[in-house]
């Protein structure tokens, strides 16, 4: 049984950072596409950053680029996301997400975990 669960949200100021981490059960991490999604509020879910399980190649959303950061511990069958320069509009639930695939959308995801809370606010 796959089993991911996140960890590391919370409340931070604008300009802030956090570290998400994405516990994995069940399954190895280095051998899938794994990554974070988020749903801001009244917003739909969206793909945010995912890492490619061949050669390591890292995906992320155009407004994510240059302040957040995907790694992968395959030691502790962990991923990570840290995010830096935190804007409000960066609030939202961060889903870790795995497919079995090569694309990384909402309907290909095969396993979700529950979901950690970020909200950037002063």
């Amino acid at each position: 049984q796959v089993q991911l669960v996140e960890s590391g949200g919370g409340l931070v100021q604008p300009g802030g950072s956090l570290r998400l981490s994405c516990a994995a059960s069940g399954i190895i991490v280095e051998y899938y596409r794994i990554g974070w999604f988020r749903r801001a509020p009244g917003k739909e879910r969206e793909g945010v950053s995912s890492i490619r399980s061949s050669d390591g190649g890292k995906f992320y959303e155009d407004s994510v680029k240059g302040r957040f950061t995907i790694s992968r511990d395959n030691d502790e069958n962990t991923v990570y996301l840290q995010m830096n320069s935190l804007k409000p509009e960066d609030t939202g639930v961060y889903y870790c997400a795995v497919t079995y695939g090569d694309s990384w959308y909402e309907a290909g995801v095969d396993h979700w975990g529950k979901g950690t809370l970020v909200t950037v606010s002063a």
